[in-house]
């Protein structure tokens, strides 16, 4: 092979039958996108190509991403980009206030980028968001999806839990063995202390944490992944495929199949969460609404509170 030889492209892995979805076409999809674009708003649907937006946008549902779209660090699943991002903008907490207004939103799920070289991590910036929804929409739950705040985690979880989220997420993305290759800017137990610490603070916010499958995971690290989630008191606990967005990328190592999927929900349940959603499509924003209101009813029956 000589130097004019041309390079064989990278492969990805063909999807199966139970993970393909149809391309986003609908009225209610363009009319969401139109919203967020002039708001001047990201969503991670868009970001991490989600498989779920046709769906999920449709339905005016949306995960607005705040504190810009370019990432500190470079995680191997990750689709969002890398590289030194932009200023905070001021005006963003109020526009996601509009934002959920316009849409109506019972239920609304902020998340971020890694905003390492800002010197609370972005914490802030969700405190103000999340002000700024309560005071314009005083009825609509917040759900926030949080980066792990490197070094500067505790202040940050106690500015945030101050603010009263009603659910914080956090996720610890695949097991601590494929850590080092899978999300090397991270530490497993770091991760685990920041959601225990958020439960110690504030029993009532409910905690949520997510894994993703077909990474070259094994089955009983999966349990322990679990047991460790049970251990910082995690209230809810989603999986679902891995899918590599492109070339780049880590491969897809395995297609889950949706039986395991829910072999894995039932060893999870037995285990003690709150609320369990396990499939190959499983997001950490997909249903988030719909789950919400499961949560608190279980919470509920565990305690024989009685619903008015």
């Amino acid at each position: 092979m000589n130097d004019m030889t041309p390079m064989a492209a990278p492969v990805r892995a063909r999807k199966p039958d139970w993970i393909r979805v149809k391309a986003p076409t609908s009225a209610g999809f363009a009319k969401t996108r139109e919203l967020m674009r002039s708001k001047s708003l990201t969503t991670v649907c868009e970001e991490a190509a989600c498989p779920n937006i046709g769906e999920c946008w449709s339905k005016k549902h949306a995960t607005v991403m705040i504190l810009g779209d370019t990432c500190t660090r470079a995680c191997a699943f990750c689709n969002v980009k890398t590289g030194m991002p932009r200023a905070v903008d001021r005006m963003e907490p109020q526009n996601v206030a509009d934002a959920a207004a316009q849409m109506g939103l019972n239920h609304i799920v902020i998340t971020s980028v890694d905003r390492d070289d800002l010197p609370d991590g972005g914490a802030s910036q969700f405190v103000k968001v999340i002000h700024a929804i309560r005071a314009s929409n005083p009825t609509t739950t917040i759900e926030i999806l949080t980066p792990d705040f490197r070094n500067k985690a505790q202040a940050a979880i106690e500015s945030i839990v101050e603010a009263r989220p009603d659910v914080y997420n956090h996720n610890l993305e695949t097991v601590p063995r494929l850590y080092p290759t899978i999300r090397p800017g991270a530490r497993y137990y770091a991760s685990l202390r920041l959601l225990e610490s958020v439960k110690k603070h504030d029993p009532s916010i409910f905690t949520k944490s997510g894994v993703m499958l077909g990474l070259g995971e094994e089955r009983l690290e999966i349990h322990q992944v679990m047991d460790d989630m049970r251990c910082a008191d995690i209230d809810f606990l989603t999986m679902g495929q891995y899918l590599q967005p492109t070339p780049r990328h880590a491969k897809v190592a395995e297609f889950v199949p949706p039986k395991a999927f829910d072999a894995y929900a039932s060893i999870a349940r037995a285990k003690g969460f709150l609320l369990v959603a396990s499939s190959p499509l499983t997001r950490s924003s997909y249903h988030a609404g719909d789950d919400f209101e499961r949560l608190r009813a279980n919470r509920d029956a565990k305690l024989g509170v009685a619903r008015i």
